[in-house]
């Protein structure tokens, strides 16, 4: 699918809706819409990246200084904009990271948006655990979060057609040249995290994820015990009490979220539902209807705030998928008046709805789909933000400094 040529005189550009929406911060409709499109670097942006400083990633396969490209971007009120995920290539025109007047800017049709820097590294990225694994490769970090992802890999791929299909993860992880293990080492874990809390003043949280393990006496134990070896270890650094930590798991039944909260500090808990739908979420996540489904997720989750209390259980969406063809939602309108219909309900349960900017990526089953308008997503992060605003939820785990993906979480901080 090449660059659809008129898809500018069909949407509002980003100044238009910076003046449609002037109660929204022009820093997260920029983030937005970065993160929706993508970036490009000019040579001049390339140049002003230095390893020994940033947070990089390499283009090539020789790691050399000259091929670093920066994992992510920050503007000037500390919102982050995580581009390592922006890659929506080929439906629009990227935006542009230039360098002007010795300025790292975005850039998009020769106009100034605003000014970013790079994401700083942390002190452990140049440190080794005792078996000889790169840090950086056991815990990534946000600016202000550890972030740890201990399964690679997701067992929902192994049933063909069960896969979420806006979702790469098979693919990415099938294509590695690094030869990954699918589950991390926990002492290396524990390792990484203890050396990263050793850097003042860093971190606010820490972060676990992962694809989904089915295994276990009943669907999703192997996963729990997973997470709780983890949790415990990552626990001894603050004598086993709670500590600012969330855990982005399956939809775990109420025993196993119970012996997760029992046993280990953990704060907050997630649960992803990626589209608020039900005939959509048979479509768009067949493996997670199939083995769970729709209804038995949401009753997970409210069981879940019964556990870990109001304002500590969150469940995600890739937002734009409720528009993807053929089966889904015709008009934005519609989309947004069901979709914040759901998430009303789920509020009223005591559950955060947050979202994240759907990026079409390659490998996934919707590869050849375009995501919605710039609009549509502040339409939809402005729903999220309100309803929370009506239920007094709070969101402290997914705030712009503990996560900084979701722009609806963005707007809670005024």
């Amino acid at each position: 699918m090449g660059v659809v040529k008129d898809w500018r005189d069909k949407e509002l550009s980003i100044s238009e809706v910076i003046r449609k929406y002037p109660h929204i911060s022009p820093f997260v409709i920029i983030k937005t819409d970065v993160q929706r499109r993508g970036v490009n670097y000019t040579e001049k942006a390339l140049a002003k990246v230095d390893p020994d400083i940033h947070q990089v990633e390499y283009r090539g396969m020789f790691r050399e200084k000259g091929d670093a490209t920066p994992v992510s971007l920050i503007l000037r009120d500390g919102t982050s904009i995580l581009t390592a995920f922006s890659v929506e290539e080929g439906k629009r025109e990227p935006i542009l990271v230039d360098v002007i007047d010795d300025r790292i800017v975005l850039v998009d049709q020769g106009e100034i948006l605003e000014e970013v820097e790079y994401w700083e590294k942390p002190d452990y990225y140049d440190k080794f655990t005792s078996s000889g694994k790169p840090m950086w490769q056991i815990a990534a970090a946000r600016p202000q979060r550890i972030d740890i992802n201990p399964n690679q890999y997701c067992q929902f791929w192994e049933t063909p057609g069960h896969g979420c299909k806006y979702c790469s993860i098979a693919a990415t992880y099938n294509s590695s040249k690094e030869n990954k293990p699918k589950i991390l080492n926990v002492d290396d874990i524990a390792e990484t995290v203890e050396e990263a809390l050793k850097e003042p003043g860093r971190y606010e949280s820490i972060f676990l994820t992962g694809g989904s393990i089915l295994n276990g006496k009943e669907l999703l134990d192997e996963e729990v015990d997973l997470y709780i070896e983890i949790l415990k270890r990552i626990g001894k650094n603050f004598g086993g009490k709670r500590f600012p930590s969330q855990l982005i798991g399956t939809a775990f039944n109420e025993e196993q979220l119970r012996r997760i909260y029992d046993t280990t500090g953990l704060t907050s808990y997630t649960a992803d539902i990626e589209v608020l739908d039900k005939d959509l979420f048979e479509w768009v996540c067949p493996g997670k209807s199939a083995r769970i489904g729709y209804d038995e997720w949401k009753r997970r989750l409210y069981k879940a705030v019964e556990i870990f209390g109001v304002g500590n259980v969150t469940t995600g969406l890739v937002v734009g998928v409720e528009m993807a063809t053929p089966k889904g939602f015709q008009s934005e309108d519609e989309s947004l008046e069901k979709c914040l219909a759901e998430a009303e309900e789920l509020a009223k349960h005591g559950v955060s709805t947050v979202g994240c900017v759907w990026n079409v990526a390659p490998g996934s089953v919707f590869f050849n789909q375009m995501s919605p308008s710039l609009e549509y997503y502040i339409r939809f992060a402005d729903g999220l933000d309100q309803i929370r605003r009506k239920y007094n939820l709070n969101v402290d785990m997914d705030n712009y400094r503990r996560c900084g993906n979701h722009p609806d979480t963005d707007l809670s901080r005024i």
